[in-house]
């Protein structure tokens, strides 16, 4: 159970680090691409790093959820019980 844990949490950190990535290589290899304003004079910088914040909130609920033990504390399907 530790191993199967542990792989998805690096293949969900491996899709963070994805949209990290590009994040960074666009603030220096595209800055005007950044400086762009889609939506209500916000420009994509700002977006993007949002986008990040809640790509990770996601991904740590997933992860939360997928990883989640089958006998947890309380649920009756203990040791004792």
């Amino acid at each position: 159970m530790q191993a199967r844990n542990a792989r998805i949490g690096f293949m969900l950190f491996g899709v963070y680090l994805l949209l990290y990535g590009g994040f960074v290589l666009l603030n220096a290899f595209a800055p005007e691409t950044m400086e762009a304003t889609p939506i209500e004079g916000i420009n994509l910088a700002i977006l993007y790093g949002f986008g990040l914040i809640v790509a990770a909130i996601l991904l740590a609920l997933i992860y939360g959820f997928v990883c989640k033990s089958d006998d947890e504390p309380g649920d009756g399907k203990g040791a004792g019980q």
